[in-house]
């Protein structure tokens, strides 16, 4: 415990951003850090529990107490150590996890938690500056080999795991850059992709190979595969849109949100945007955009659209607003239901709940606009209420309302996996094994869609059940 009256004495402060007039501007990253004084202020309010829920909180159980003491201490270095012993890639989550540990946090029930997300973040961002993050080379090879199929962070934590086994891995990735959700569906102004960039290079330099472009049941088969590499591991993600079923949903101003958000990331890259484009070039310029979905990925396209010049933003969600804030009695340690704005919403935008869309209204066949009623929600059952249709102004409707599985044909088809009622790839978390031998899932995959944290555990733990059937042992932590 760095300081024993900390979490008494000093307020918690998170960071600062730019000026939303300012950073509507471009796509940059716009958070301003902490200083390392004010780190060592928010570190010291950490409690050092005797039972630390955030362990818990986090999906891979991050060793919290100890990273902030060690920041407390200006110890730096030993920090990123314990940091890196449980994620693999904490810039990532220091960017754009929602922070379930900052909810599990003990001072969170009568106070406002430690900002683990800020301080996990300075910790890498400190550990890059100064070199210290590098190569992990195995001393020798297993002479074993594993194919991991995906990109996106269950791919690249199981890959890096598996290599510092000793193993020799192969990524095959479909796009024409390594990472997946992190690549191309997360905009550039919540994680600049040089962060992906970097981390490519210093896993090649501990051995993995990345086939990129090359789709697993099309490109290459999963026969090929298996004849090819002594385990395969499924990291693919959850792509199958959930999709809007209305009169008018066929129009082409109907849009996925993923589609949306990859074009303008393909663009910021000065990559072929039409090879995401099956259906033309996509800009909310000078439009009047709708935004479907209250979640993460709908608040991104409100970021999007922003920045591409939209005339107006609304974003609609079925759900009933949530409350402003939560009842920590009633849901701590446990993720709280409440009002969240993110930075994107600070932006501009128009924001409806209890929404009910009917019907896309068109004129020659361009959208112009929503119809949609309010609703009235008692419990889990909602009812419409009665001479509440109203009609949205529309030229662009971005649908952001979730994903139900993972795609369906290719790799799924000739892997011969089975499947839960939900679609996802059958396989449990003890060995991570499908029904297929020596063929593995992780990830959105084999979980459904989720967060960046949850895939970083699951490929970690992937990995070590794949070097336990490899090897009959493994010293790969879960």
């Amino acid at each position: 415990m760095g300081k024993e009256t900390g979490f008494l004495e000093i307020d918690r402060q998170d960071r600062t951003y730019d000026d939303p007039r300012e950073r509507v501007k471009h796509y940059k990253e716009f958070s301003i850090p902490h200083s390392e004084e004010g780190l060592k202020n928010q570190a010291a309010r950490c409690m050092n529990c005797g039972i630390p829920y955030c362990h818990n909180g986090c999906p891979v159980n991050n060793i919290i107490p100890d990273w902030n003491h060690m920041v407390y201490e200006g110890d730096w270095k030993n920090a990123l150590e314990v940091l890196h012993s449980t994620n693999n890639f904490p810039e990532f989550t220091g960017r754009v996890c929602p922070a379930p540990c900052e909810a599990s946090c003990t001072l969170n029930i009568i106070d406002q938690p430690v900002t683990i997300k800020s301080i996990e973040c300075a910790i890498v961002d400190r550990g890059w500056k100064e070199g210290w993050i590098k190569p992990q080379v195995p001393e020798k090879r297993t002479g074993r080999t594993v194919a991991v199929v995906g990109s996106g962070p269950a791919g690249m934590s199981c890959a890096q795991q598996l290599a510092r086994a000793g193993h020799t891995v192969t990524v095959f990735e479909k796009s024409d850059r390594v990472g997946g959700l992190l690549r191309y569906g997360i905009p550039d102004f919540k994680m600049e992709k040089h962060l992906i960039n970097r981390r490519m290079v210093q896993m090649e330099a501990e051995g993995i190979t990345f086939r990129t472009s090359t789709e697993v049941g099309v490109d290459v088969s999963v026969k090929s595969l298996r004849e090819n590499f002594d385990a395969i591991v499924m990291a693919g993600g959850s792509e199958e849109a959930r999709w809007l079923d209305i009169p008018g949903s066929e129009l082409s101003g109907v849009r996925l949100a993923m589609e949306f958000l990859t074009q303008q990331n393909k663009r910021n890259a000065g990559d072929d945007e039409m090879r995401a484009a099956p259906r033309g070039s996509l800009t909310a310029t000078g439009k009047d955009v709708i935004v479907i979905g209250g979640g993460d990925t709908g608040s991104d396209c409100v970021g999007t659209s922003n920045r591409q010049g939209a005339k107006s933003v609304t974003q609609i969600e079925i759900m009933p607003r949530p409350p402003e804030k939560e009842d920590k009695l009633m849901t701590w340690p446990d993720w709280p239901m409440k009002l969240r704005t993110s930075t994107s919403h600070e932006e501009g935008v128009d924001r409806e709940w209890a929404i009910l869309t009917k019907e896309v209204v068109s004129e020659d066949g361009k959208v112009t606009g929503l119809k949609c009623v309010r609703l009235e929600w008692e419990g889990r059952q909602m009812k419409e209420v009665e001479g509440s249709e109203f009609v949205l102004p529309a030229d662009l409707i971005l649908l952001a309302m979730g994903f139900v599985g993972p795609r369906k044909t290719g790799l799924l088809d000739q892997s011969a996996v089975e499947l839960t009622d939900r679609g996802n790839v059958a396989a449990d978390t003890q060995n991570y094994r499908t029904s297929q031998d020596m063929i593995f899932a992780c990830g959105d995959m084999r979980r459904g869609q989720s967060l960046v944290v949850w895939a970083i555990r699951e490929g970690r733990q992937a990995a070590r059940a794949v070097d336990e059937a490899l090897m009959g042992f493994s010293e790969l932590p879960r």
